[in-house]
């Protein structure tokens, strides 16, 4: 099978496997994080409001970012050599998420509104979205988004492939792919934890009402706005659910990506 149809196959599959599973947490960490609070935005009830989208989304969100990373990788790496692979990993996966966050910020977007209002359905909120704010509605936080998931892909990347090589040569063997796994469960676990400031201040700017401070996007005053309100705990609010998820997600999300890939690849 074609590289780049493997990668597709490999990387959307891995993508819808994390976000469909993992979908409670997901919907615990949006309420901790949303303005209203955790209980005013549902508590533990339509736990699984905005799934529909993101089963929708998650495959050619994460194909999109998966083709992109590796092509760069690929195109980088050889005229790079080895010493510079960590800035090949940082570069390709911030690159990956550039276009990637084109297909799942509206996704995004969609999904959070229906995990904190879930009487709605999220075709109705879809349909308001349009209405009221257009395609740039859908847009919302596209570079709050971007700006979140560089600094988390640049730390989560470069450690993944780090630790498969350093596992790789203390074995003397390619990692398996359940090694290639905790690899990416502990990459994932770390990134997340230092990042959340970050997806709490995007979460916001994708909740606030049209015309707000927080709805026009700007990253370092949504930053300061929280911080204000609540302190550190406002910045690192969902901080436990996010690792959980991203943890568990990492684990599945790269050894579903390499299962797959070297299956179809063979």
């Amino acid at each position: 099978m074609p590289l780049d149809l493997t990668v597709l196959l490999s990387g959307g599959c891995a993508g819808t496997a994390v976000d469909v599973t993992l979908f409670p947490l997901d919907t615990v960490k949006t309420r901790l994080q949303s303005k209203q609070g955790f209980r005013a935005s549902g508590g533990f009830s339509g736990i699984y409001s905005g799934l529909g989208p993101v089963a929708l989304g998650s495959a050619p969100g994460a194909a999109t970012f998966f083709l992109s990373y590796e092509f760069s990788k690929s195109k980088l790496a050889p005229l790079c050599g080895e010493r510079y692979l960590p800035l090949v990993h940082m570069a390709s996966a911030c690159l990956g998420e550039v276009v990637s966050c084109g297909i799942r910020v509206p996704i995004e977007v969609i999904k959070q509104r229906a995990q904190i209002n879930s009487s709605q359905s999220s075709i109705s909120i879809f349909r308001n979205t349009m209405q009221h704010e257009g395609l740039r509605g859908l847009y919302r936080g596209y570079f709050a988004t971007v700006q979140r998931e560089i600094p988390f892909s640049v730390l989560q990347y470069p450690l993944w492939e780090g630790m498969k090589r350093a596992w790789s040569t203390f074995q003397g063997s390619e990692v398996s792919s359940w090694q290639s796994a905790v690899c990416g469960a502990v990459a994932g676990s770390f990134s997340a934890g230092v990042t959340t400031p970050l997806d709490v201040a995007k979460t916001r700017i994708m909740l606030a009402p049209k015309g707000s401070v927080e709805a026009k996007g700007h990253m370092p005053t949504v930053v300061r706005l929280v911080y204000r309100e609540a302190g550190m705990a406002g910045l690192f609010a969902g901080v436990t659910p996010r690792v959980c998820w991203i943890g568990i997600g990492g684990f599945v999300y790269f050894g579903v990506y390499d299962t797959l890939r070297g299956m179809l690849h063979s």
